[in-house]
């Protein structure tokens, strides 16, 4: 039996319905395979006894004739996502400890689907950063590396689940995107990941960093394998008054190959100055692959992208300073030894929380005071309705955008740990889509000079997912991405 830790989703799916192997066999593998990976620090908790369970009850659940469309597929879980009796921290000191007694409908959609829970994946804390370093318990390793053999960062802030996906410990992860943090850490890691459309999947359950913005959504090492998952978690849920009543599509249906006449939009606002030159050498290889395809290309403008980080980083400090008012050491988690109750809530906020958070708070509490309300947020949320609107304007002429997903290659960790404005700017070509409340799409399509994934983006209309998967299984077919990170180019040979 060949090596079942690099199987797809799709390719395990079926060996399991062949009786080729169980899940019980399946799960095995990737515990084994984490526990040789562990200095990639992809989990905050493991929960390998409770995934052999999972296992057996699905391959009982097979042999009944009963499959779900994830059965016996072995899943790490971003550690946003609450599950019943298993801890979920949000990487936070302040939530060390916490068990809820439910679970999320993200998570119970999956379960009850089949999937299997291997473990919960680090990122960064309360998913507040672009390079998985701001986790309280401690920062996760991207498995690839460079000549210099420096390691990197994996993307955040859901750099445990993709990291995880990319290591060969996990089939596929969930993941939540609030900027950016699906399509970036899949471009670091040279896997794909998919983050819907704002609704598609309930936000119960998760715990919130900016609530207008933040949307779960999927890892896996295809586009075919985010297609199954994405199936399986997504759909309306009456406890999520932001969850929309859409039918779910079968995702998978949608990857015909054909992409003849569709129009593909190129935005000229995202030729950003100092963009790398493999960067943009990536972009026209992806732009010549759907030209090749039959794809008519089609310049677009998005006049309003200058604005997009900005605004951003006013509307989701403000609220998560709203959201994160919760955590006062009252009702669960982390609670500071003092006496009197204001000095409780003022030790265990400053002890709880890490800078990265702290920094956002004290940013979103400023732009929603007395005076400056109107000055910043308001303003802020008339401009994303501009934004939105210039890709409703775009969508008149082309089908779908064709962007770059990150302006460079995974970057050491460490690198722009002294300068916030240049880690915020990691997202600058994800965070219009998250304003918009669009779906997008991340897909491996290449190795820089130095042997490091670069991904492309797609963007398309709202509740048009099925674009994401048509076009994005063609640029996976020409891109051929089989690149392996270095420490499993031996443990596949």
């Amino acid at each position: 039996m060949s090596d079942l830790t690099h199987l797809t989703i799709a390719e395990a799916l079926k060996g399991l319905e062949n009786k080729d192997f169980t899940s019980v066999e399946l799960t095995e593998a990737h515990i084994k395979a984490g526990e040789a990976a562990k200095d990639l620090n992809c989990y905050i908790t493991e929960t390998p006894d409770q995934a052999m369970e999972m296992a057996k009850a699905s391959d009982a659940k097979r042999a009944s004739g009963q499959a779900g469309i994830l059965e016996g597929i072995p899943l790490a879980i971003k550690d946003l996502f609450c599950t019943e009796g298993v801890q979920t921290t949000a990487a936070s000191h302040i939530l060390e400890g916490f068990v809820p007694q439910y679970e999320s409908t993200v998570t119970a959609n999956l379960f009850g689907e089949g999937a299997v829970m291997l473990g919960k994946a680090n990122l960064d804390e309360f998913a507040m950063g672009s390079s998985n370093t701001t986790s309280y318990f401690g920062n996760v390793i991207n498995p690839w590396r460079a000549e210099d053999g420096a390691d990197r960062t994996p993307g955040g802030s859901s750099g445990g689940s993709a990291s995880a996906v990319a290591a060969r410990i996990a089939m596929g992860a969930t993941g939540t995107d609030t900027g950016g943090s699906i399509r970036q850490p899949a471009a670091f890691c040279g896997i794909a990941g998919v983050k819907p459309t704002y609704g598609r999947c309930s936000r119960w359950g998760t715990v919130a960093f900016a609530s207008s913005l933040d949307q779960a959504g999927t890892f896996a090492r295809t586009v075919e394998d985010n297609a199954l998952m994405l199936r399986a978690m997504s759909g309306h849920d009456p406890k999520d008054s932001t969850s929309a009543q859409h039918a779910v599509p079968d995702f998978a249906a949608a990857m015909t190959g054909d992409i003849k006449g569709l129009k593909v939009g190129i935005p000229k606002e995202y030729r950003v100055d100092g963009m790398p030159a493999e960067i943009e050498a990536l972009w026209q290889k992806g732009i010549e692959w759907l030209k090749g395809e039959g794809a008519e290309i089609v310049d677009v403008s998005l006049p309003h992208t200058k604005y997009a980080l900005p605004t951003y980083y006013i509307i989701a400090p403000a609220e998560a300073s709203s959201n994160l008012a919760r955590y006062d050491g009252v009702k669960y988690g982390y609670r500071a030894d003092e006496n009197q109750l204001s000095d409780m809530y003022k030790k265990t906020r400053a002890e709880g929380f890490g800078d990265e958070v702290k920094r956002r708070i004290m940013i979103g509490a400023y732009v929603l005071s007395a005076g400056y309300y109107d000055a910043y947020y308001i303003k802020a949320q008339q401009v994303r309705r501009q934004i939105l609107n210039d890709f409703l304007e775009a969508y008149k002429q082309c089908d779908v955008l064709l962007t770059p997903t990150a302006p460079s290659s995974a970057f050491v960790i460490g690198e722009n740990e002294d300068d916030p404005i240049k880690m915020y700017l990691n997202d600058v070509f994800t965070v219009p889509a998250s304003l918009a409340g669009l779906p997008g799409m991340s897909v491996p399509a290449g190795l820089d000079a130095a042997g490091l994934p670069l991904g492309l983006q797609l963007i398309s209309k709202p509740w048009d997912e099925e674009m994401l998967f048509k076009v994005g299984g063609v640029i996976e077919k020409c891109a051929n991405f089989s690149a392996l990170p270095q420490g499993l180019i031996k443990k596949a040979a």
